[in-house]
């Protein structure tokens, strides 16, 4: 085993961001899903407790926030509050290339 051969195991694929939504109940279960059944329920189960204490602390501080959206370089996830539960969606941005931007 040659040196190049201590990092073979630890290479990970990229994971592929999805289009899709999913749909919280207040204590954080998935009560519905679009997301392929690939997506980790990890990375799920991460972005609905962020979305959920998000929705919890503005509530406890009197704020009327009823929509959160986060926009990353590949990704944009926008979150509803359902009232204690949330409706999150995932879509990711697509790159700036010659044929699909308009001149």
């Amino acid at each position: 085993m040659g040196f190049l051969g201590l990092f073979e195991a630890r290479a990970k694929t990229p994971l592929r961001i999805p289009t899709g939504c999913f749909s919280l109940d207040p204590e954080g279960r998935v009560i519905s899903s679009t997301l392929p059944s690939t997506f980790p329920v990890e990375v799920i189960d991460e972005i609905g407790q962020t979305v959920l204490r998000t929705f919890q602390e503005a509530h406890r501080a009197g704020l009327g926030l009823s929509e959160v959206s986060a926009h990353y370089a590949s990704l944009r996830i926008t979150a509803r509050d359902l009232h204690g539960g949330a409706l999150i969606f995932l879509n990711p941005l697509m790159m700036s290339t010659p044929e699909n931007v308009k001149s």
